[in-house]
């Protein structure tokens, strides 16, 4: 009876842990229909977790040295002003008076970093141009500026031409205006360089230019951009070719 009975209770026993292998697969198992744990990073305005209110919360101004938490930074002084500017413009000319109104209208505007940046944006409208790259452009270009590029690239791709431009580098770029209407900011930037630029008809001949021969060219770009925007990027809205 005792062999009988211990064959029955480990049986039994099997069986219990089969079962319960089992149910714990099924109730550990995910479905994906479970609810997700609040997440506060993620969350948006309207889940708001249980108890919590969905009044919108405002952070306290950060307190500077010696001032008041609600103190607006100054400005840059007169002695930074200049600094920042007397690379680019002769002391106590209007251009130097221009871009100080512009450094008080804004006071992150750096000449030189922006003059990188006008570089940079000088490069990639050249060959987004070139290569008809209008997702590039109208990043780049005021919305009359990229219409009038627009309208030239279609007309380009009616007539079965295609533009090459090689930019070998730019030789200068100076900073020549700077105005502030409003809130708007303007500088005017004069770039001189070196390009190979070559027009081809759907036949690959050459209808313009020349690609063995490097131009001089100069060209007069105006940069705009609205300094109480939130928006740190400048746009071309103005071009012009002095040769």
């Amino acid at each position: 009876m005792s062999e009988v009975f211990d064959i029955y209770t480990l049986l039994f026993l099997v069986l219990a842990v089969v079962i319960f292998i089992r149910l714990r697969n099924v109730l550990g198992r995910r479905t994906g229909n479970e609810r997700p744990p609040y997440d506060p990073y993620s969350a948006g305005e309207n889940s708001v977790p249980q108890g919590k209110s969905s009044d919108t919360v405002v952070d306290l101004p950060r307190r500077r040295e010696g001032g008041s938490p609600s103190a607006e930074p100054s400005g840059p002084s007169a002695a930074d002003i200049e600094a920042r500017i007397e690379d680019f413009a002769p002391k106590g000319s209007p251009l130097a008076k221009s871009l100080t109104k512009l450094l008080r209208t804004d006071p992150n505007f750096d000449p030189a970093t922006f003059l990188e940046g006008a570089k940079v944006a000088y490069e990639m409208v050249i060959a987004g141009y070139a290569e008809g790259d209008e997702t590039v452009l109208k990043q780049l270009l005021d919305e009359d500026v990229f219409d009038s590029f627009k309208r030239n690239i279609d007309e380009r791709r009616e007539r079965g031409e295609k533009a090459e431009t090689t930019l070998v580098g730019i030789q200068k770029a100076d900073i020549i205006e700077a105005e502030v209407k409003g809130s708007v900011a303007q500088v005017t930037v004069r770039f001189g360089s070196e390009l190979v630029t070559v027009v081809r008809n759907s036949n690959e001949e050459v209808i313009e230019g020349d690609p063995e021969t490097v131009r001089d060219v100069t060209d007069i770009w105006t940069f705009a951009r609205d300094t109480g925007s939130s928006d740190p990027n400048w746009k071309l809205v103005s071009t012009q070719t002095a040769n």
